[in-house]
Protein backbone atom coordinates (compact mmCIF):
# COMPACT_ATOMS: atom_id res chain seq x y z
CA UNK A 1 0.00 0.00 0.00
CA UNK A 2 2.50 2.34 1.06
CA UNK A 3 4.21 2.14 -2.56
CA UNK A 4 1.47 2.50 -4.31
CA UNK A 5 0.12 5.15 -2.61
CA UNK A 6 3.43 7.20 -2.56
CA UNK A 7 2.05 7.81 -6.37
CA UNK A 8 0.58 11.63 -6.38
CA UNK A 9 -3.33 11.08 -7.44
CA UNK A 10 -3.24 7.32 -6.37
CA UNK A 11 -6.34 8.42 -4.15
CA UNK A 12 -8.83 8.46 -7.54
CA UNK A 13 -7.85 4.39 -8.00
CA UNK A 14 -6.93 2.93 -4.54
CA UNK A 15 -9.68 2.94 -1.85
CA UNK A 16 -8.04 0.53 0.91
CA UNK A 17 -5.72 -1.77 2.24
CA UNK A 18 -5.98 -4.34 4.78
CA UNK A 19 -3.63 -5.46 6.37
CA UNK A 20 -3.79 -8.99 8.16
CA UNK A 21 -1.18 -10.30 9.60
CA UNK A 22 -2.86 -12.62 11.53
CA UNK A 23 -4.82 -15.70 11.00
CA UNK A 24 -7.46 -14.06 13.00
CA UNK A 25 -7.36 -10.52 10.90
CA UNK A 26 -7.44 -12.89 7.87
CA UNK A 27 -10.52 -14.14 9.07
CA UNK A 28 -12.39 -11.16 10.74
CA UNK A 29 -11.12 -8.55 7.85
CA UNK A 30 -11.37 -10.57 4.64
CA UNK A 31 -13.45 -13.94 5.62
CA UNK A 32 -10.92 -16.44 4.96
CA UNK A 33 -12.27 -19.52 6.08
CA UNK A 34 -10.55 -20.93 8.98
CA UNK A 35 -10.46 -24.46 7.94
CA UNK A 36 -8.63 -23.20 4.79
CA UNK A 37 -6.18 -21.91 7.04
CA UNK A 38 -5.81 -25.38 9.02
CA UNK A 39 -5.85 -27.58 5.99
CA UNK A 40 -3.20 -24.94 3.74
CA UNK A 41 -1.60 -22.21 6.66
CA UNK A 42 -1.40 -18.82 5.67
CA UNK A 43 1.38 -18.95 3.15
CA UNK A 44 -0.42 -20.83 0.48
CA UNK A 45 -2.08 -20.49 -2.86
CA UNK A 46 -5.15 -21.36 -1.09
CA UNK A 47 -5.26 -18.47 1.63
CA UNK A 48 -4.09 -16.00 -0.69
CA UNK A 49 -7.01 -16.88 -3.11
CA UNK A 50 -9.20 -16.89 -0.62
CA UNK A 51 -7.55 -13.59 0.89
CA UNK A 52 -7.91 -11.78 -2.89
CA UNK A 53 -11.36 -12.99 -3.33
CA UNK A 54 -12.58 -11.62 0.44
CA UNK A 55 -11.04 -8.24 -0.29
CA UNK A 56 -13.40 -7.86 -3.44
CA UNK A 57 -16.43 -9.03 -1.06
CA UNK A 58 -15.20 -6.55 1.77
CA UNK A 59 -14.75 -3.41 -0.77
CA UNK A 60 -15.64 -1.75 -3.79
CA UNK A 61 -12.24 -2.35 -5.60
CA UNK A 62 -12.32 -3.72 -8.77
CA UNK A 63 -9.12 -5.28 -8.33
CA UNK A 64 -7.56 -7.02 -5.66
CA UNK A 65 -4.31 -8.16 -4.52
CA UNK A 66 -2.98 -10.85 -1.70
CA UNK A 67 0.18 -11.65 -0.66
CA UNK A 68 1.25 -13.86 2.15
CA UNK A 69 4.71 -15.09 2.74
CA UNK A 70 7.91 -16.52 5.02
CA UNK A 71 10.27 -13.01 4.39
CA UNK A 72 12.67 -14.31 7.34
CA UNK A 73 14.88 -14.47 8.46
CA UNK A 74 13.35 -17.44 11.11
CA UNK A 75 9.80 -18.93 10.83
CA UNK A 76 10.17 -21.06 8.06
CA UNK A 77 9.87 -24.86 7.82
CA UNK A 78 10.79 -27.61 5.25
CA UNK A 79 7.33 -27.78 3.69
CA UNK A 80 7.87 -23.66 3.81
CA UNK A 81 10.83 -22.39 3.56
CA UNK A 82 11.97 -18.58 4.60
CA UNK A 83 11.50 -16.67 0.82
CA UNK A 84 8.34 -18.79 -0.43
CA UNK A 85 5.80 -16.06 -0.68
CA UNK A 86 2.11 -16.41 -2.09
CA UNK A 87 0.49 -13.53 -4.38
CA UNK A 88 -3.30 -13.56 -5.61
CA UNK A 89 -4.57 -10.94 -8.05
CA UNK A 90 -8.76 -10.85 -7.95
CA UNK A 91 -11.05 -8.99 -10.33
CA UNK A 92 -14.55 -8.33 -9.42
CA UNK A 93 -16.39 -10.77 -11.60
CA UNK A 94 -13.65 -12.35 -13.20
CA UNK A 95 -10.63 -14.47 -12.85
CA UNK A 96 -8.70 -15.04 -9.94
CA UNK A 97 -4.88 -15.80 -10.07
CA UNK A 98 -2.48 -17.29 -7.59
CA UNK A 99 1.06 -17.60 -8.09
CA UNK A 100 3.40 -19.23 -5.37
CA UNK A 101 7.49 -18.09 -5.89
CA UNK A 102 10.74 -18.61 -3.89
CA UNK A 103 12.86 -15.65 -3.04
CA UNK A 104 16.56 -15.69 -1.99
CA UNK A 105 17.84 -13.09 0.00
CA UNK A 106 17.32 -10.92 3.53
CA UNK A 107 13.73 -10.17 4.69
CA UNK A 108 13.51 -6.92 3.20
CA UNK A 109 15.57 -8.37 -0.31
CA UNK A 110 12.40 -11.11 0.04
CA UNK A 111 9.73 -8.39 0.49
CA UNK A 112 10.54 -6.31 -2.03
CA UNK A 113 10.53 -9.01 -4.86
CA UNK A 114 7.44 -9.61 -3.64
CA UNK A 115 6.25 -6.12 -4.39
CA UNK A 116 7.61 -6.26 -8.07
CA UNK A 117 6.16 -9.71 -8.40
CA UNK A 118 2.79 -8.31 -6.95
CA UNK A 119 2.66 -4.90 -9.05
CA UNK A 120 3.90 -7.26 -12.35
CA UNK A 121 0.55 -9.37 -11.47
CA UNK A 122 -1.60 -6.40 -11.19
CA UNK A 123 -0.15 -4.75 -14.54
CA UNK A 124 -0.56 -8.08 -16.38
CA UNK A 125 -4.52 -8.16 -15.21
CA UNK A 126 -5.20 -4.80 -15.87
CA UNK A 127 -3.89 -5.49 -19.35
CA UNK A 128 -6.12 -8.73 -19.74
CA UNK A 129 -9.20 -6.56 -18.72
CA UNK A 130 -8.73 -4.39 -21.07
CA UNK A 131 -8.83 -7.01 -24.03
CA UNK A 132 -11.64 -8.43 -22.50
CA UNK A 133 -14.87 -8.05 -25.05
Amino acid sequence: SALVTAVPGSSAWFERGFVTYSNVAKQDMLRVDPETLAEHGAVSEATVRAMAEGAIAASRAQLSLAISGVAGPAGGSAAKPVGLVCLAWARRGGETRVRCLRCQGTREQVRRRAVAEALEGVLDLLGAAAHDP
